[in-house]
């Protein structure tokens, strides 16, 4: 996918920028971009990088997890499964085994990476993520056992797909109290982190061997706006974790079309509804709230070409055994659509008073400005008032922007579901419950089809489209490719295997 370029916020905007750019572009002669390190800025703060397990979801998070603490498995950019820790693995048992050999490798502090400990650090990590993903592929796991001191078991007590691309997220990395395996170390490169190749046979005891300098990696957390003209001044090769909150600088900074890079991702952009009480209880209001949103006007904010919008929970069949219907009112005019839900705010108005100022919590960004202006408009044409809030208040509609760890309706269904705090309907967690007991493929990919209705018809999740991920990336790096994962590895960033 290209970028297409619109003129998006006035050039007083953008003019505080210029100044920067103009001392920026005076340093860039003396970057060495042919051959010494990588400069990478990924958006975000410097605490997902220090802490990055309690900064997750964020991309900056992500990508320091995927550098220094990898799983037993790894996606490529591509998003296909790579080993990691573990070097090899077989599935047993009709798929309620799966056996993993672990390389080679040390922790940080030289001790030597067992089983024992990979098998404690991931029960923990598979514990924290069921509480959140009830219906998931690891729902179904019975233990995490140490086989050997190099071999390390998971066991199911049913088969599930998706159980490797599961463990190949960041939130499943294998981190001790000393940190990651790699493939990276990090130390400290002013404000910035250097990220220095694991060697996979290292010995604690055995001298550093050195590695020619385009092999380690400069990383830097940095706002998007910073991160773009770092980029543009040639101070950096790659920029990641760019997302639809600041899509609206590109087109003023003078980036060249060229170098940006957009992945091919599915998952969630929209607004769940997080708050409680008689207005949002209503499930007619809740209907008028996801009727009244022109999403006709987002493929002109956001304008990369195919992204498109959506109405539906799901973006395509997945494992059921027929496409998911469209809301009933998807025919109608969007003044139709506000003409219905004006009429049910109307009857609770008259039941109950004038409803309550709705609060929308959505991210920093000029991008995130113009979403907020479009949402409010929808509102206040079916007789709702809003205010934007930031992301760490009380909000009672919350955005979600994430894309899929795994290609099935679970995913979708948990990640609205009661678990998450979202506004969510009892008998499609039910149902979710039902469909892991059932007996055949056939019956559980018809409860999970019921599950899906139900949700969708429930309306506490308001779909905008799909999310938007893309990154600048310089000439050098002839190995970048789009992700449907949105994953980049920072150790396959050249054509050559480094």
């Amino acid at each position: 996918m290209s970028f297409m370029p619109r003129l998006f916020p006035p050039a007083a905007r953008i003019a505080p920028l210029a100044g920067i750019l103009s001392a920026a572009a005076l340093l860039a002669g003396c970057s060495d971009q042919s051959s010494g390190p990588v400069t990478v800025s990924v958006v975000g703060v410097r605490d997902d990088l220090a802490k990055p397990l309690e900064q997750l979801p964020g991309p900056a998070a992500k990508l320091m997890l995927e550098a220094t603490a990898q799983g037993l498995v790894a996606f490529d950019a591509g998003g296909e499964i790579l080993p990691a820790l573990a070097q090899r693995w077989i599935v047993q048992d009709d798929g309620k085994s799966y056996i993993f050999r672990l390389r080679r490798a040390f922790w940080p502090d030289g001790e030597r990476v067992m089983a024992k400990e990979v098998a404690r650090l991931l029960s923990a990590r598979i514990d924290s993520l069921r509480r959140m993903d009830r219906n998931g592929p690891l729902d179904a796991v019975e233990a995490v056992v140490p086989m050997t001191g190099e071999v390390v078991e998971i066991r199911l007590a049913a088969p599930r797909p998706f159980v490797l691309q599961m463990l190949a997220q960041p939130q499943m990395a294998i981190l001790s109290s000393a940190g990651g395996t790699g493939p990276y170390r990090s130390g400290k490169w002013g404000k910035a982190l250097l990220l220095k190749p694991v060697d996979k046979t290292e010995d604690a005891d055995e001298a550093e061997v050195a590695v020619p300098p385009w092999q380690n990696r400069i990383l830097r957390a940095e706002r998007a706006a910073l991160a773009i003209v770092r980029f543009r001044a040639g101070l950096a090769d790659l920029m990641l974790g760019g997302r639809y909150a600041d899509l609206p600088l590109l087109v003023p900074s003078g980036v060249d079309r060229d170098a940006v890079r957009v992945d091919p991702v599915q998952g969630l952009l929209g607004l769940a509804i997080t708050g409680d009480g008689a207005l949002l209880d209503d499930g007619g209001v809740r209907r008028a709230i996801n009727m009244s949103i022109d999403r006709s006007q987002l493929p002109t904010m956001f304008p990369l070409a195919g992204w498109s919008t959506s109405e539906q929970l799901l973006p395509g069949q997945f494992e059921l055994p027929a496409p998911a219907a469209p809301p009933e009112w998807s025919a109608l005019t969007i003044g139709e659509r506000r003409t219905q839900g004006r009429a049910a705010v109307d009857r609770w108005r008259a039941a109950h008073g004038d409803p309550p100022m709705l609060r929308v919590a959505l991210p920093d960004g000029s991008g995130s400005t113009m979403l907020f202006a479009l949402v409010a408009q929808g509102l206040r044409a079916i007789g709702l008032s809003a205010e934007r809030v930031s992301v760490q208040q009380d909000a009672d509609l919350r955005l979600i922007d994430e894309v899929a760890a795994y290609d099935s309706a679970l995913w979708y269904l948990g990640r609205v579901g009661c678990a998450r705090g979202v506004h969510c309907n009892r008998e499609a967690e039910a149902m979710l419950q039902s469909a892991s007991l059932a007996t055949t493929a056939e019956e559980r990919a018809d409860r999970i089809a019921q599950a899906v209705a139900l949700t969708q018809a429930h309306d506490g999740y308001v779909p905008l489209g799909a999310p938007l991920r893309w990154s600048l990336v310089g000439r050098r790096m002839t190995g970048f490719m789009p992700s449907p994962r949105a994953r980049h590895p920072l150790n396959h960033l050249f054509r050559a295997t480094n």
